[in-house]
């Protein structure tokens, strides 16, 4: 099995960090690009597996995929109606992202397309976005009742019927598949959620020329006749990856980093608020806005954190910070209690028995999990220890932080950072 260990940073971290690119944006910027009729000049590309699986997908349905480097493309499209039939079965590799969305923009289109993916994602629920296309008139046929890869979505020989659906979940995925789906049915179509999810589909398709309206916690687009592409999209520093550099540097003595170009969209800082309850010294500088979403650089410096409590409400904001955010609570005087985060028993792993079993080995009994979140004890002695990634990314990432915190950590499977953060290990290194 491969390691990785990583020592105690004594002296803590210093230094600037560039942020690699927001993966939600890069998906999408590489999707919709597809889907218009112009080159779209795309810069600080995320170069990482999920990322270059939605490149290979559109690449398949006909678009021009052209990189000019690891983070710099250009991909023209034949038009919104102007995908073609696969070749072949269509690999959307580990990327939940690339295949919820990817059933959005293909349910409409008057061809086959057939899905897998790898171990991971075969075991991850689809039907959270098969239903409600299936109520639009799609179809689409998957392993276990329709819920798992592969998956198959035949064509029809109506067009869907726009809708307005009540969400059961906040999910940006979820969301944006039944609006992608809607630019293309007869009639409006309006998705409703319990709180407002992230917006970067939204922000994006304003990019391209389409208007979509907001009202509350619900979103409506119209039929969409054609994508007006822009001439460039400069892709964000990605927030969840800063969000470990964030909390490395509140929770080791003697850090002072300023992390570059890091996307700050609303419906995405939430771990900002909770660091900043918790006591955190970070400053926001540089402030701008990129292709509809806002950037700024950040300035986080060490500072004693106490606990706090946090739910449902700011989960759509911060759900894939809540592994390094638990990392923050292990070093901060007192408990921290996170409820309402059911979700992330289904992510690439079940991220809250993950934290519950690896973080007590390096804090033993530090963590209490609970059927939707997680009780963190902090100020409990952290020692050294070999702890598993269970192959996620987010958790690998945030072991590291621990061991770099605490008192080192030897991780098994250290290399699924590849999904999200090919460059983690070096940066951490470089900022000893």
């Amino acid at each position: 099995m491969d390691t990785k260990t990583i020592a105690k940073a004594a002296a803590g971290l210093k230094g600037e960090v560039q942020i690699p690119g927001d993966k939600s944006i890069s998906h999408r910027s590489v999707m919709f690009s597809a889907l218009g009729s112009t080159p779209v000049h795309i810069t600080n590309f995320l170069h990482a597996q999920d990322c270059l699986s939605t490149a290979a997908c559109m690449k398949a349905l006909g678009a021009s995929v052209e990189f000019k480097s690891d983070t710099e493309l250009v991909v023209t499209g034949n038009g919104l109606r102007g995908l073609k039939e696969p070749q072949t079965i269509i690999d959307a590799g580990n990327s939940g992202t690339t295949l919820r969305l990817m059933m959005g923009i293909l349910a409409p289109q008057p061809f086959l397309t057939t899905f897998t993916g790898d171990a991971s994602l075969h075991k991850r629920p689809m039907g959270r976005v098969i239903a409600p296309l299936s109520q639009m008139g799609a179809k689409i046929y998957g392993r276990q009742d329709n819920q798992k890869l592969p998956i198959t979505i035949v064509p029809q020989a109506q067009k869907l019927k726009g809708m307005t659906y009540n969400s059961p979940v906040a999910s940006a995925q979820v969301k944006s598949a039944i609006l992608l789906a809607g630019m293309y049915a007869e009639g409006d179509t309006t998705v409703v959620e319990p709180f407002t999810s992230r917006d970067h589909t939204e922000r994006m398709l304003e990019a391209f020329g389409v208007h979509t309206e907001k009202n509350g916690t619900a979103v409506t687009i119209h039929p969409v006749k054609e994508f007006n592409a822009p001439q460039e999209i400069e892709v964000p520093g990605d927030i969840s990856s800063a969000a470990y550099w964030l909390v490395a540097g509140c929770i080791i003595p003697g850090s002072d980093l300023l992390l570059r170009n890091v996307g700050v969209n609303v419906t995405r800082t939430g771990i900002l608020d909770v660091l900043k309850d918790m006591g955190a010294d970070i400053t926001l500088v540089n402030e701008r806005t990129s292709g509809g979403e806002a950037a700024a650089d950040i300035r986080v410096r060490y500072s004693k954190l106490h606990g706090t409590e946090f739910g449902a409400e700011i989960m759509p904001r911060l759900i894939d910070e809540i592994p390094i955010i638990a990392v923050a609570a292990l070093f901060a005087e007192g408990d921290t209690v996170i409820t309402g985060a059911g979700e992330l028993r289904v992510k690439e792993t079940d991220r809250l028995q993950a934290i519950t079993d690896q973080f007590n080995k390096l804090a033993p009994g530090a963590v209490d999990g609970t059927e939707d979140g997680l009780v963190i004890h902090g100020g409990k002695p952290i020692q050294h220890a070999q702890a598993f990634s269970y192959d996620d990314h987010r958790i690998a990432m945030s072991l590291a932080i621990l061991g770099a915190a605490g008192d080192g950590v030897t991780i098994e499977n250290p290399e699924c950072v590849n999904i999200s953060y090919p460059a983690f290990y070096q940066t951490l290194d470089s900022l000893r």
